[in-house]
């Protein structure tokens, strides 16, 4: 049963992931054998998972930053940014689509980016397919 992602539920002040199914092709996510950038084989795009229901803990603990940051205009919907961000301590990683590989330098995110990376007590990583930067 595919369990689109418009229709996963949310606790109030959460967004809805909508048709964006990036969370299941930019990370790696080592239960299921899925590199990072590789669409997961359980994944429809654009409809969501197989295997929604029996999905690995990893996969049902992640929420992408947009989802739960109010702050974050639409601009930074996953499916329009082309960037999933989610923080870990101290870092806020970004992981850009690589069919969009400049998209975080542009207007409105890089200048997010760097206000985040000029906040006290944070830092900002960006993976591009194998690259990696750090904002500035």
């Amino acid at each position: 049963m595919i369990t689109p992602a418009s229709s996963t539920s949310t606790p109030l002040g959460e967004r809805a992931c909508g048709t964006c199914t990036l969370c299941c092709r930019l990370p790696d996510i080592d239960a299921l054998a899925k590199p990072a950038n590789d669409w997961c084989r359980h994944c429809v795009d654009g409809e969501g998972c197989r295997i929604y229901a029996q999905r690995p803990q990893l996969c049902r603990d992640f929420l992408c930053l947009w989802r739960t940051d109010e702050a974050l205009c639409d601009a930074w919907d996953p499916a329009r940014s082309r960037m999933m961000i989610y923080r870990q301590g101290p870092q806020v990683t970004v992981l850009v689509d690589p069919d969009f590989p400049e998209i975080w330098k542009e207007a409105p995110y890089a200048e997010t980016l760097r206000r985040w990376a000029r906040e006290g007590g944070q830092y900002v990583i960006v993976f591009v397919g194998d690259a990696v930067f750090k904002v500035d």
